[in-house]
C-alpha cells in the first residue's frame, strides 16, 4: 500500500498516459500485466495504482519505490524496455515524473 507522507524518503512516480478510447483497455491490460508479472517483483517496489479518466483518454499511474535508483534500474532493464515499446505503441504519449511528497491532508 502506498505510504503518502512527507516524512518518508520513498520515491513517488506519477506517469500520465494519453490514448484514444479505442486503445484504453488494451493499454490498461498491458500495464496491469507489467505490474503483475514484472514491476511488482522488482527490488524496491512498494505499491502502485492505475486510474482511468471517464473519457478513457488518460491513464494515471501512481507508483512508489524505496529509492529513486530502484525505479531507474527497473526502467533500464531489458524486460521493461521491451514492455515500454509495446506500451508506447498503444498510446499517444506517456511520461513518468519523479516526485517527493511535499504535504498531505486528511
Amino acid at each position: 500500500m502506498p505510504q503518502i507522507d512527507a516524512a518518508t524518503s520513498h520515491q513517488t512516480v506519477i506517469t500520465t498516459f494519453e490514448m484514444t478510447p479505442g486503445t484504453c483497455q488494451d493499454l490498461l491490460d498491458e500495464l496491469t500485466e507489467a505490474y503483475e508479472k514484472f514491476i511488482s517483483h522488482q527490488p524496491g517496489f512498494i505499491a502502485a495504482g492505475l486510474h482511468v479518466n471517464d473519457a478513457q483518454t488518460r491513464i494515471a499511474n501512481y507508483s512508489q519505490w524505496e529509492r529513486r535508483e530502484d525505479f531507474q534500474a527497473m526502467l533500464r532493464s531489458q524486460e521493461m524496455r521491451t514492455r515500454n515499446r509495446r506500451i508506447h505503441a498503444l498510446c499517444k504519449s506517456f511520461e513518468p515524473v519523479m516526485y517527493d511528497v511535499a504535504a498531505t491532508f486528511g
